[in-house]
């Protein structure tokens, strides 16, 4: 019989706070009990509608067939799964049981798997049968499996621990990943920090196209609908804008989340009638510039909040609300958070000075997993370095200028690419761009232009065009020596852009197809 959240919570608070200890599965339930959620729908699935009560009683259950494989309190338990209601249960059943979780994107190379499973020393690999092959080593249970044999099993009495709640590994946009451990705590703090500034409430029904594994995801379709009493739609395939505005309309939803490529997508490919019931979209993920934050909005006839982030955050540190939205920068420091910039010598600058960022708040990582050298590269005194690169302006708003490994040298100068790319976007004929100092055949590193087009582009045309925008409207430095059009950019699991790859001439990049004028169609013959 399921578990019904509006008869007795006293022993569920005993448990989820003992000793200073806390259980983040148990609060959950806990606050679900108090605020009589129990009835409403939690998550729309492909496998229909789940309530509060069925999602908090299916993780109670789901932590004896844990315990039947031996998994123990304090125990790492990696879970490589699509977005869908076995996730979400997952996850609260390894928590209940007071292990730590550490979800992972199922799309990744097996050697990523195989990396991330030896990094955290997992105990248990909830995944499905497919990828299941590719963990040999490591004890294996399906999501399936979890989910069968939960529905069979008593409920168990969850655990109170200060073991860590969760490791997200980075993006790796620089290279290997490392696992980001966050505390048990943390995931209260985001929901009051930025759930409420963004003004998450129980009416609401969030989508979400960043998954779950993805720190913006986890916030965005775990953590604040199961604190706000509200619902959400779970994707287990891939986003597009046609199958997220079918889901969009058929639920009703209100809050959008996606990254600034996506909304260019949707811009250029949606079906702008499906999108009528959003109230508010909300932008993560990457840099947003103004003029494309303003089409995204005019799309989708409500504003469009960006805001910045970090997987050793958790969340948000600053972000645009629906009180003060600004297009082009990525807001204010959100309720509880202190954000400085800073110069080299880690001294505070003044407004219009770009810096690092630097946060401070309720809810930052404890460390990266194992490596206390990263660590305090960038945890000095209870200040995060994210190592991001911010203006402040009067207004108490920030503008984000790059990332500090996106900066290129060129010609002994460092510089943004992000400069050229708003300019070379502003070209009707361009989609998606990337500037990267890339090395010449002596060596030299030279700025290119990865562009990708949009349909029916011509390529000698449109590489003089470019280049004479950029001419006019840069200087000479930051001037692309060559352009090359693309099908894709390479990106992380996460949506973030490879810069790197892009340098090391190591990403796999697919010419785009052009319509070649005549020259060229008579060269080719």
């Amino acid at each position: 019989m399921t578990h019904d959240l509006n008869t007795s919570t006293a022993t569920l608070h005993n448990v989820s706070v003992h000793n200073g200890r806390y259980c983040f599965a148990a609060g959950l339930e806990d606050l679900a009990f108090r605020n009589g959620w129990g009835d409403h729908a939690a998550y729309f699935t492909e496998d229909g509608t789940w309530t509060y009560s069925q999602v908090h009683d299916t993780a109670a259950r789901a932590v004896a067939v844990l315990r039947l494989l031996g998994v123990r309190p304090g125990d790492r338990v990696l879970i490589a799964l699509p977005d869908g209601i076995g996730w979400v249960v997952a996850f609260l059943a390894v928590a209940r049981a007071g292990c730590t979780v550490v979800p992972v994107n199922p799309e990744l190379t097996a050697d990523d798997h195989a990396f991330m499973a030896g990094d955290c020393d997992a105990r248990l690999v909830i995944t499905t049968p497919e990828l299941s092959l590719r963990f040999g080593s490591w004890q294996c249970l399906t999501v399936a499996e979890l989910m069968a044999g939960a529905a069979d099993a008593d409920r168990s009495v969850p655990v109170a621990t200060d073991v860590p709640l969760y490791v997200h590994y980075t993006s790796g946009t620089t290279g290997r990943p490392k696992g980001v451990v966050h505390p048990q705590r943390n995931p209260a703090a985001y929901h009051h920090s930025v759930g409420r500034a963004l003004g998450v409430r129980a009416g609401d029904t969030t989508l979400s196209v960043s998954k779950l594994f993805f720190t913006y995801g986890f916030c965005n379709a775990l953590v604040f609908p199961l604190f706000s009493g509200s619902a959400a739609v779970l994707i287990g395939g891939r986003p597009t804008p046609e199958v997220v505005g079918e889901l969009v309309a058929r639920h009703r939803v209100s809050l959008l989340y996606a990254v600034p490529s996506w909304f260019g997508r949707v811009v250029a490919e949606g079906d702008q009638g499906k999108f009528a019931s959003v109230r508010a979209a909300v932008s993560g993920g990457e840099r947003f510039p103004r003029d494309m934050t303003e089409r995204a909005a005019e799309f989708l006839e409500a504003p469009v909040l960006n805001q910045l982030g970090a997987t050793e955050v958790g969340c948000a540190a600053t972000a645009n609300t629906l009180a003060h939205n600004v297009p082009g920068t990525i807001g204010r420091p959100v309720p509880g958070y202190r954000v400085e910039v800073r110069d080299s010598e880690l001294r505070a600058v003044g407004d219009e000075v770009e810096g690092s960022l630097w946060v401070r708040g309720p809810a930052l990582m404890s460390g990266y997993l194992d490596r206390p050298e990263a660590t305090a590269e960038v945890l000095v005194d209870g200040w995060l370095h994210t190592r991001d690169r911010v203006v402040r302006h009067a207004d108490g708003t920030y503008t984000h200028v790059a990332r500090s490994d996106d900066l290129e040298m060129v010609g002994g100068i460092t510089m943004s690419p992000m400069d050229v790319e708003d300019v070379l976007r502003t070209h009707r004929e361009v989609r998606e761009v990337a500037v990267a100092a890339v090395p010449d055949q002596v060596g030299a590193t030279k700025l290119r232009a990865f562009v990708v087009p949009e349909p029916g582009y011509t390529e000698a045309g449109l590489e003089a065009e470019l280049l004479v925008l950029a001419r006019e409207n840069l200087a000479p430095y930051k001037v692309p020596r060559s352009v090359r059009f693309v099908s894709a950019l390479p990106r992380t699991s996460t949506g973030k852009l490879r810069r790197f790859a892009l340098r090391a001439g190591t990403a796999d990049l697919q010419p785009a197809r052009s319509t070649k004028d005549e020259s060229h169609a008579e060269r080719d013959r």
